[in-house]
């Protein structure tokens, strides 16, 4: 008996020592499946656009039960706004959220997103912006995958020492912008400058510009209401800047589809979700420029008219330049405006 006693308790232990052999690679294996994903992010971690971002992290986290993490890097600490990009196709970031504009002539059809064509808010820019980066999937954004694309309302025009409620009030005055929107200024008949929106609270505060273009969000989320004194909304030019969400090639295609598919489910809800914050952001803006004791200029209807045609020529030349090089530029325009109609 004592010896059957003996044998059962062998086995147990025996069982136990064996269950443990198996057990414990699959934890260890669980533990190797979790996939980690750095993302650089050129807003400042109290913008709103980066919690945005960091919600889409975490909902992508949750979805995937633990699976995926994602650390997010605001404020250009890992690669700076022009650089998010290129950074990514490199492997420096895993994702990257930052404007296409920021690398002037590296998306030549897609820069026909920031045509002054007179987007109403940031819902329909954000919308149309992704829709026409999927559907035309131009080659220079094919050395990523395109997760999703993002775009503020309409530019407004800022200025710290002048109200501008007319053309001629421009004449001269130097004006922080970037890619087309510098085109915008320029045939305005003000100067361009360039820079990106982390400067421009200092070039503003020190005189270096005169003023900046931009969404009315500008003013409380990088917080040039500060430092500007006067706004003129321009919405027959409404012009917007679009903003790519992107991964490494290299990194999407080493994801099993299950995970691909919370990926693209999620950047596909986040296209409502970003655009809603953009127009939250620019009510807030506006309020509290308001609340500054700041000014907002409307155009008369005549001037209104009078900036509508003298941007035109922007527009021309962008499916003048593109089409020449055998890209659609003259479709993509065309299906902007028909989404805006």
């Amino acid at each position: 008996m004592n010896r059957k006693i003996q044998f059962r308790f062998f086995c147990f232990i025996s069982l136990i020592i064996v269950s443990a052999l198996f057990i414990l690679p699959v934890n260890s294996i669980a533990k190797e499946k979790k996939i980690r994903f750095s993302y650089s992010i050129f807003f400042p971690p109290t913008h709103a656009q980066c919690k945005a971002g960091e919600a889409w992290a975490k909902e992508i986290e949750n979805r995937s039960n633990g699976r995926i993490e994602i650390t997010v890097y605001p404020g250009g600490t890992l690669t700076k706004a022009p650089q998010v990009y290129d950074g990514v196709v490199n492997g420096i970031s895993d994702i990257g959220m930052s404007c296409f504009a920021y690398t002037r002539g590296r998306f030549p059809l897609l820069e026909g997103l920031d045509l002054p064509v007179g987007y109403p808010d940031g819902k329909t820019a954000t919308r149309i912006a992704t829709t026409i980066t999927k559907e035309f999937n131009p080659k220079e954004v094919q050395d990523t995958k395109i997760l999703y694309v993002h775009a503020h309302g309409p530019g407004v025009l800022h200025t710290k020492k002048r109200g501008v409620q007319q053309l001629a009030d421009l004449k001269g005055m130097k004006i922080r912008s970037t890619g087309l929107s510098a085109k915008i200024v320029k045939t305005l008949g003000a100067l361009p400058v360039a820079m990106p929106q982390g400067d421009t609270y200092e070039a503003l505060q020190k005189g270096t510009v005169d003023g900046t273009i931009g969404p009315i969000e500008v003013l409380k989320g990088w917080k040039q209401g500060e430092v500007i004194k006067y706004s003129t909304d321009i919405p027959s030019i409404g012009y917007t800047t679009s903003m790519f969400v992107v991964m490494n090639k290299r990194k999407w295609q080493s994801l099993p589809d299950s995970l691909k598919k919370i990926f693209e489910d999620v950047s596909s809800e986040w296209v409502t979700v970003q655009g809603q914050a953009w127009d939250d952001a620019d009510a807030a803006g506006r309020a509290y420029t308001l609340e500054k004791g700041n000014k907002i200029y409307n155009l008369s209807e005549t001037e209104s008219a009078a900036w509508k045609t003298q941007v035109r020529p922007i527009l021309d030349d962008y499916v003048k330049k593109t089409t020449s090089k055998g890209l659609p530029g003259d479709k993509v325009l065309a299906r902007i405006i028909e989404m805006l109609n």
